[in-house]
C-alpha cells in the first residue's frame, strides 16, 4: 500500500504532514500487566478522537480532579496552564507522566513554562494521531525509566 507522506491539506508551512496515519501496533512493545490509561483533565473537545488513535487496549478516562488520579496513569492536561501543571507535579508521585496540550499557535514562552513547571512533554495543536504518538512515546520512556531504576537497584 502506498501512502503519500507529503500530502498537504492546507496552507500550513512547517507543520507535520500525514497526520491521519495510524500508529503501527507491531512497533509497540509487548506489555504485561495493566494496560495504559490516559487521564484527561480539561475540555473534552480538545481531545476528541484521541481514543481511536491510541493502541489497542489503551483507554482514556475523565477524572473528577487531581485527587482522582492514579500514579501509573498518563495525565493529559488539555488546554494546559502553568499553574495546573505545577500543582499536579507537586501533588502527584514523580513516576506519574504529565503531558501538557497547548494551542497550535501557543508562544514558545508558554511551552517552556509548562515544561519548567513539571510537564514531561508539551504538545502543540492536538491532532489526535500526533497526540497519540506523543503519549505512546511518553509511555515508552516511562517504562524504560522503570527498567533502568530496577537495574540500578540490583547492583546495590
Amino acid at each position: 500500500m502506498l501512502v503519500q507522506l507529503n500530502r498537504q491539506s492546507g496552507a500550513r508551512d512547517f507543520t507535520a504532514t500525514a497526520t491521519d496515519l495510524p500508529i503501527n501496533p507491531a512497533s509497540l512493545p509487548a506489555t504485561s500487566g495493566p494496560l495504559p490509561v490516559v487521564a484527561v483533565l480539561g475540555p473534552a473537545g480538545r481531545v476528541a478522537g484521541l481514543a481511536e488513535h491510541l493502541p489497542s487496549g489503551w483507554s482514556t478516562r475523565r477524572p473528577a480532579d487531581i485527587d482522582d488520579l492514579a500514579p501509573d496513569e498518563l495525565v493529559l492536561f488539555a488546554a494546559a496552564t502553568v499553574r495546573e501543571v505545577a500543582m499536579a507535579r507537586r501533588v502527584l508521585p514523580s513516576r506519574t507522566t504529565i503531558v501538557a496540550l497547548v494551542e497550535e499557535d501557543a508562544p514558545a514562552e508558554l511551552v517552556a513554562a509548562v515544561l519548567t513547571a513539571g510537564a514531561d512533554a508539551c504538545v502543540r495543536g492536538g491532532q489526535p494521531a500526533i497526540l497519540a504518538s506523543h503519549l505512546v512515546a511518553c509511555r515508552r520512556r516511562q517504562m524504560a525509566d522503570r527498567w533502568t531504576r530496577l537495574n540500578v537497584q540490583e547492583r546495590h
